[in-house]
């Protein structure tokens, strides 16, 4: 067979198993450690942990092809890493994240575990991961091999991984700079979109996606990006940091001549959302 659904639905248990247990440590970690930002970083840990757990399990049961298999490992394992050594990086030394102790309150200490905590950090991360992972265990039980389908896949998850990493480097030297306290990022990639990371991030799990889509079977997996899609443009990404900055100075001004979402050229898009 050129796809296994019965290692597809074995390595959707192992994953869940998998997020169930990375998350569960986090929580005891956030405990012990008095925040509970610390799951930022596991957001990319997780699918670190997911990417290898199918690599292995679904060596073990001798599915998929092993190319495919190796790229379907690579791409995430190296996006996660990536993400999370930065996110670790940035958050060292600080307190705990302003979202997260409101969720709190004033009547509970610093990493309290509380339902609502629970329900909305860790059970919503947790079913969101498995989701977006899809694409990843898709990848990992087809044994048909499409050259031209790696290529694109690879193509597009680089051009992700450029602009994420290159506009997370670009944004942390502009804050590190006292100068441009207050002030709005308006160069390098941030000129061209203003949320050159959550392109990134767009594209990153689109390749993955068009990796695993060598085979009719795995286009199921399609609920995996856009649900990221849906998240990233919509949601916790674009939208909510857009609401953050709308009244910094300068800010409208820069919304108007730059690309909301997907990269453009500078002062050809004003006020366009994407």
């Amino acid at each position: 067979m050129s796809f296994s659904w019965a290692a597809a639905g074995l390595l959707l248990a192992v994953a869940a198993a998998v997020v169930v247990v990375t998350f569960a440590v986090t929580l005891l970690v956030a405990r012990a450690v008095g925040k509970h930002s610390v799951v930022d970083v596991t957001w990319g840990l997780g699918f670190v942990l997911i990417a290898v757990a199918a690599y292995l399990t679904s060596g073990a049961l001798g599915v998929g092809n092993p190319t495919v298999r190796l790229v379907a490992l690579l791409l995430p394992v190296i996006w996660g890493l990536r993400l999370a050594v930065y996110i670790g990086w940035r958050n060292r030394g600080k307190g705990e994240d302003p979202r997260y102790t409101a969720m709190l309150g004033d009547d509970q200490p610093a990493g309290a575990i509380t339902w609502t905590v629970v329900r909305k950090v860790y059970l919503t991360q947790a079913g969101v991961m498995l989701v977006v992972a899809l694409p990843v265990l898709a990848a990992m039980v087809r044994a048909s091999t499409v050259p031209a389908v790696l290529v694109v896949g690879g193509v597009v998850w680089l051009v992700g991984i450029v602009f994420e990493s290159v506009g997370d480097a670009q944004l942390a030297r502009f804050k590190a700079d006292p100068d441009n306290r207050g002030k709005v990022l308006d160069s390098g990639l941030w000129r061209w979109t203003r949320h050159p990371n959550y392109f990134g991030d767009f594209c990153v799990w689109w390749g993955i996606f068009v990796v695993a889509a060598g085979h009719p079977a795995a286009l199921v997996s399609v609920v995996g990006p856009l649900l990221m899609s849906y998240l990233l443009i919509g949601v916790t990404g674009k939208e909510l940091t857009e609401k953050s900055m709308s009244g910094r100075p300068g800010y409208d001004d820069y919304v108007r001549r730059t690309s909301g979402f997907f990269p453009l050229p500078p002062d050809t898009a004003p006020a366009r959302a994407t």
